[in-house]
């Protein structure tokens, strides 16, 4: 049995004020929304997100500074997004820059879905689940199968959740008739990035003290 390296003050202190962060960001964001029935549905897949992060760490799977700073950024622009709806969010300047004609506040946010392949691979790096070659693939596709779920999420709701403007503000398609199709890509973009910022950040491949012994 060999001990788990000591940990620096970066690597305790990065993943609690992180997430002191999110709890200040989410008190905010609960404070009078823009609507309350869309503030609910953009957040509570987010808290369960947070949840699971918090009792991964819990459990002893820690990731590196890095990997937690990435993986915070969703959690926080989609906290933001909830409060204002994503299409309402005052993004405009932004949008001038670079010409857009619709609100791309969420196309970022997909974007930033990506950046869980990071973790993804330290994870199966760290416990030498499988090659690099099939843990980059695995990061990607694992990213793009979560992609395509919440596109389906956003369907039902909007379809199904019995309040039509809670669900226009949820589907956030802006009169977009590709909006899912481009989310989704957003999402497979982000996690193509991340892997690549992986492979070129870390080439021992162990980044992750699971919490068990090796």
């Amino acid at each position: 049995m060999s001990m788990a390296a000591p940990r620096s003050t970066v690597e305790r202190l990065a993943p609690l004020i992180l997430f002191a962060g999110y709890v200040a960001l989410f008190i905010w964001g609960a404070i009078d929304p823009y609507d309350r029935a869309t503030w609910w549905a953009e957040n509570i897949p987010i808290v369960i997100l947070v949840t699971s992060i918090v009792v991964l760490y819990l459990r002893g799977v820690r990731f590196s500074p890095l990997a937690y700073a990435l993986m915070a950024f969703l959690p926080y622009w989609h906290t933001v997004g909830g409060h204002y709806t994503f299409e309402r969010v005052p993004f405009d300047w932004f949008d001038r820059m670079f010409g857009f004609q619709r609100n791309m506040f969420d196309r970022i946010g997909h974007f930033s879905v990506g950046f869980y392949a990071f973790g993804i691979l330290e994870y199966l790096l760290s416990r030498r689940a499988m090659s690099r070659t099939l843990a980059c693939l695995f990061a990607v596709f694992a990213i793009a199968f979560v992609a395509m779920s919440y596109e389906l999420l956003e369907w039902i709701y909007a379809a199904y959740g019995g309040n039509a403007q809670a669900g226009a503000n949820f589907l956030g398609s802006q009169g977009d008739v590709w909006d899912a199709q481009k989310d989704m890509l957003m999402d497979t973009l982000g996690g193509i990035t991340s892997v690549i910022l992986f492979l070129v950040l870390r080439r021992g491949g162990r980044a992750v003290d699971s919490g068990a012994p090796a």
